[in-house]
């Protein structure tokens, strides 16, 4: 189970990016009321929850796949009744 992060938790990371994106990010962080800093925050956090929301869903699948689904009907032959000449 995830629990929330505390200011304490948080660590800087350094991104090397042209210069042209930073202008555009600092508009598109304006129009959000934020800062690129808490625009980068919100993206990543989301991208991750994204990937662990598949990764779950995908393990749910594969458990469902595994236990198989009731399809009705049933048969008794084996192999050899059903390829007789």
């Amino acid at each position: 189970m995830r629990t929330t992060a505390s200011k304490n938790d948080k660590q800087n990371i350094t991104l090397r990016v042209s210069q042209d994106t930073i202008r555009r990010a600092r508009i598109l962080a304006a129009k959000r009321s934020t800062s690129i800093s808490g625009l980068m925050t919100s993206e990543l956090e989301r991208l991750v929850a994204e990937e662990d929301a598949y990764e779950r869903a995908k393990s749910r699948a594969f458990a469902m796949m595994e236990k198989g689904f009731p399809l009705g009907g049933s048969h008794h032959l084996n192999r050899d009744a059903l390829h007789e000449r």
